[in-house]
C-alpha cells in the first residue's frame, strides 16, 4: 500500500471510532448515551491501535502531524515525506467523522444543544482559557511524542525481531499511552494532542449539513494545532539530547 493512501486510511479509521464513541456516549437516544469518559478514552486508545495496525507496515502509522514532525525533528522521518502525510491525515480526519456523522445522523437531528452537536467532531474546553488549554495540549502532545520516540521502529523490537509499532503487538504500547493520556491528562481540554484529527473534522462540521449545528468554534481551532506541535518538539528535542 502507498504510505500516503495508508496514512488517509488508518487516520479515517481513527477518526471513525472516535468520533463514533463520542456521538454515541453523548448524543440523545443512542445504546451508549451517558457512558462517561472512561468509555470514550477506552475506545478512543482502541481506535488507536486498529488504526496502527492497519497502516503501520506500509507508512509506520503516524495519524497524527504532531507524530511525523516529532519523528523529522529526531531524525526518525524523512523531511520530504511529511507534507503528504500530513494531507493524507488531515483527509483522512475528515472522511471518518463524515462517515460518523452519516451512521448517527438520525442522534444528531434529535440533539437540541449545538455544542454535543460540534463534540463528536473536535475538542472545546472545559473552561475556557487559551493560555491552560495551550499547556494542556503541549503537556499531553509531549507525553506522546516523547514515548513513542521509545517504543518507535528500530528503538525496541519484539520477541521476534519485529519492530515494535508495525503490527497488532506493536499497536498496544500506543494504545495503552493514548489511553492513560486520555484519562490523566484530558479532562481540560478533551486531549487532541493531534492536529489533523481536531483540523479535519472540525471542516467537516462546517461543511455538512448538520440540523441546527451553530458555529464551528474556529476561535478556538488553533489551540489543537498550536499546542501539539509545540509538544512534539520539545519532546523530540528532549528525546535528542538525553534519548539517544
Amino acid at each position: 500500500m502507498n504510505p500516503y493512501i495508508a496514512e488517509f486510511i488508518g487516520t479515517g479509521v481513527l477518526l471513525l471510532l472516535g468520533s463514533g464513541v463520542v456521538a454515541n456516549v453523548i448524543l440523545p437516544q443512542t445504546k451508549g448515551n451517558g457512558g462517561g469518559l472512561i468509555a470514550i478514552t477506552t475506545a478512543w486508545a482502541l481506535a488507536v491501535f486498529c488504526g496502527v495496525v492497519v497502516a503501520g507496515p506500509y507508512s509506520g502509522a503516524h495519524l497524527n502531524p504532531a507524530v511525523t514532525v516529532g519523528l523529522g525533528i529526531a531524525g526518525k522521518f524523512d523531511w520530504a515525506l511529511a507534507p503528504g502525510y500530513i494531507l493524507a491525515q488531515i483527509g483522512g480526519a475528515m472522511l471518518g467523522s463524515a462517515l460518523a456523522w452519516v451512521m448517527y445522523r438520525d442522534h444528531f437531528d434529535l440533539a437540541t444543544d449545538p455544542g454535543l452537536k460540534r463534540a463528536p467532531f473536535c475538542t472545546d474546553p472545559a473552561i475556557r482559557n487559551f493560555s491552560t488549554s495551550v499547556i494542556s495540549e503541549v503537556l499531553g502532545t509531549f507525553v506522546l511524542i516523547f514515548v513513542i520516540l521509545y517504543i518507535a521502529p528500530g528503538k525496541m523490537e519484539d520477541a521476534t525481531g519485529t519492530p515494535i509499532g508495525l503490527g497488532s503487538v506493536g499497536a498496544l504500547p500506543v494504545a495503552f499511552l493514548v489511553w492513560v493520556i486520555g484519562l490523566a491528562l484530558g479532562g481540560t481540554t478533551g486531549y487532541a494532542i493531534n492536529p489533523a484529527r481536531d483540523l479535519g473534522p472540525r471542516i467537516m462540521h462546517q461543511l455538512l449539513p448538520i440540523k441546527g449545528k451553530g458555529s464551528s468554534d474556529w476561535g478556538y481551532s488553533w489551540v489543537p494545532i498550536v499546542g501539539p506541535i509545540i509538544g512534539c518538539a520539545l519532546a523530540a528535542g528532549l528525546y535528542l539530547v538525553v534519548g539517544n
